[in-house]
This record gives C-alpha cells, sequence and structure tokens, in this order.
C-alpha cells in the first residue's frame, strides 16, 4: 500500500510541474488537445499506456537503468 501511495504521489508531481512552470503554454496546449479528434487521443494515450508497461516490465528484470 504504502508504494502505491507513492507511486500517486510521483505521479500528482509529474502532472503538476508543467501548469506550475509554464501554465500559459499548458492552456494553449490543452486548446490543441481539445481540438484533435477522439480516436486520435485514444491511440496516443494507447500508445502512452504499452510505453510505460515496457518501461515497468524491462526496469522489473532488473535492465534499463
Amino acid at each position: 500500500m504504502k508504494l502505491v501511495l507513492l507511486l500517486i504521489g510521483m505521479v500528482l508531481v509529474l502532472e503538476g510541474l508543467p501548469y506550475a512552470a509554464a501554465p500559459e503554454k499548458m492552456q494553449n496546449w490543452l486548446k490543441v488537445l481539445s481540438e484533435m479528434r477522439p480516436v486520435d487521443l485514444r491511440i496516443f494515450g494507447i500508445i502512452s499506456v504499452v510505453c510505460g508497461l515496457i518501461l515497468c516490465w524491462v526496469i522489473q528484470q532488473g535492465g534499463g537503468f
């Protein structure tokens, strides 16, 4: 449970950094995202999930860094 809470905290930190560092650019980026087709957003999301799973798998296997 401690690890899950730590991971949630790290996600919140990483998600919040762009908004704190460059709020104007994030607003522009959100406008661009809102104009994208849902299919394109879904593909981007699936690619992100697969890359994240591969990264977790590589790290878990003792490889990588």
